[in-house]
């Protein structure tokens, strides 16, 4: 009896000495990376925390730093916040990757204050440019001009001042939109544009009192310029990627939702991730005006979370209208400073409706462009035919939402469908929006954050980059100021739709990743998730409003590596 109590007991202290090792074993897991020193916003139940530990691209720990400490190794990697304060990863949930990147390699013309800027500008790079070749640049807007060219036509300013100080080079100059550009004499000439030439559908080649071209291609009719435009090299295409990962790793940004792209192109994001060059993680939506592209996907079904969740294609990009400002998008009413003019529909409905139903058979995401009240009416319609009450987990999405019929509001979160909005475009367009739309149709549906937030709808937030520069800081002061970048008007537009500061970082995190079916990855600071995060100067959360635009990014981390840091 007593030699069987012995052996007992002498088992007993194994099992405890075996369980007290494995315990000491895994207390001792060592991590890459241990973060503390500042506020750690975790956009998570526990919604701050002292520290944060990761290990191969994840996070392993997530508490106080005298815990996190007992993860250090000899090869761990310290970063001491001293003040500064962390967020999860920031997520751009609508830009254009490859026309942030060309807006540095071509002429950036956003910030130009006049046409005489702008001619300035191009003339500088001519100069330089062989005679005959072209010269591109994106990012005027006739609208943020301090001053405005004498000749103009329809608000916009015509090529003539332009032909004559550039004649010798093909010029096409995008707006900062994409919906409309201006060609000078010399590329109208290789494109056959004159007076007789016909209007496309969906478009406008804007014509003079004359009867001859102005120089303005609006929506559609840019295919008259830009399809004769060299196409770029794979260097240069490579190089452009080079810069936009620069930028967006500049402003904080580790993951991206790419607004449409070829196959040339996914193919290149492919390579860079291969070679661990990606740099940011990219959800790309595919060019769905590509039948040959669409096709290829169907039949091979969506990529999700290739090379180590690097990049994902599952979605869909289509365009129902144009852009406020160069009064393309598709309305119910007229515009009230432009009589008879209701937009364009860019993309037959009809299209739209089968693209968008073989993509939901074949599981696929749908993102339409929607900016105009009659867009997004007929977009919703679109969704609504193609669920037929079903119960999927679809995540469609209206890219902008900028402008919603009062009767449309409540849809989004009736039929599950996602406000993919730019907080940044109502800081930069609601000055002269209100012209275009007038007092009541921007009061009852323009930029409703809350509305839509209030009705159970996800909304997502981004910058539209190169439409708008790609900055999250900017864009977050948009949605929480609700006032233009000067910081007017005091109080802000239609203060009732800001947005609370939690809310915005929200809209930058995890409903961002939840808009492309990635919040159990990313999106907040948890266990287990990706080790993505942004480290600003300043606490965001907690700052008076007129310090957030002076706020900078410090670190910007992905995948537990500091891939930038301010210097």
């Amino acid at each position: 009896m007593r030699f069987f109590t012995k052996m007992g007991f002498i088992k007993a202290l194994i099992v405890s000495l075996i369980f007290f090792s494995c315990g000491e074993e895994k207390k001792k897991e060592i991590g890459d990376l241990i973060i503390y020193g500042g506020p750690i916003y975790t956009v998570s139940e526990n919604p701050s925390v002292e520290s944060v530990v990761s290990k191969d691209g994840k996070i392993l720990f997530v508490g106080n730093k005298k815990e996190a400490m007992g993860f250090r190794g000899e090869g761990t990697e310290i970063l001491d916040l001293k003040g500064k304060t962390m967020t999860p990863g920031l997520i751009e949930a609508h830009a254009h990757i490859m026309g942030v990147g060309y807006n540095r390699l071509n002429i950036d013309l956003l910030q130009v204050k006049s046409y005489e800027e702008l001619i300035q500008k191009v003339e500088e790079v001519a100069a330089n440019t062989p005679k005959g070749e072209w010269i591109l640049g994106r990012g005027w807007h006739q609208d943020k001009w301090d001053e405005q060219p004498e000749s103009r036509f329809k608000g916009f300013p015509t090529h003539h001042l332009l032909s004559e100080r550039v004649p010798d080079h093909p010029v096409w100059l995008s707006h900062a939109s994409g919906h409309m550009g201006l060609a000078n004499e010399a590329a109208m000439e290789i494109a056959d544009i004159n007076r007789k030439s016909e209007q496309p559908d969906g478009g406008e080649i804007f014509k003079g009192i004359d009867g001859n071209p102005t120089g303005i291609f609006n929506e559609t009719a840019q295919g008259k310029i830009s399809s004769i435009v060299p196409e770029s090299t794979d260097e240069r295409e490579a190089r452009a990627l080079e810069l936009a990962i620069k930028e967006m790793q500049e402003n904080g940004i580790t993951s991206m939702h790419n607004a449409g792209a070829t196959q040339r192109e996914i193919n290149l994001f492919k390579i860079f991730a291969k070679e661990g060059r990606l740099g940011v993680r990219v959800y790309t939506m595919l060019n769905g005006r590509d039948s040959i592209l669409l096709n290829n996907y169907y039949e091979s079904g969506p990529e999700i979370g290739l090379f180590d969740q690097f990049l994902t294609v599952r979605s869909i990009k289509l365009y129902a209208d144009g852009a406020l400002g160069s009064r393309g998008a598709w309305l119910l009413e007229e515009y009230t400073d432009a009589k008879g003019k209701f937009g364009h529909n860019v993309t037959p409905m009809n299209e739209i409706e089968s693209v968008t139903k073989d993509g939901y058979k074949n599981g696929f995401q749908l993102c339409i462009h929607g900016i105009g009240d009659r867009a997004n009416r007929e977009i919703l319609d679109i969704y609504d035919r193609t669920f037929s009450g079903e119960k999927k987990d679809h995540r469609f999405r209206i890219e902008h939402a900028q402008h919603i019929d009062l009767e449309d509001i409540p849809r989004f979160a009736e039929l599950g469908v996602i406000a993919s909005m730019q907080a940044i475009h109502m800081a930069s367009d609601r000055p002269w929006a209100i012209d275009r739309l007038g007092k009541k149709r921007i009061e009852d549906g323009a930029y409703v954050w809350q509305k839509l937030l209030e009705s159970g709808a996800k909304v997502i937030n981004g910058t539209d980059a190169p439409v708008e520069p790609i900055s999250a800081i900017a864009s977050f002061y948009a949605s929480v100021t609700r006032q233009t970048l000067k910081g007017t008007p005091e109080g802000g537009y239609e203060a009732g739709q800001k947005m609370s500061r939690p809310q915005a970082l929200k809209s930058y995190t995890l409903d961002a990743a939840y808009g492309a079916f990635e919040e159990d990855i990313k999106g907040s600071i948890e266990v287990g998730k990706l080790a993505d995060f942004t480290v600003f100067s300043k606490n965001l959360i907690t700052i008076p409003d007129n310090e957030i635009l002076s706020t900078k990014i410090e670190y910007t981390i992905v995948n537990g590596e500091i891939v930038y840091a301010r210097k």
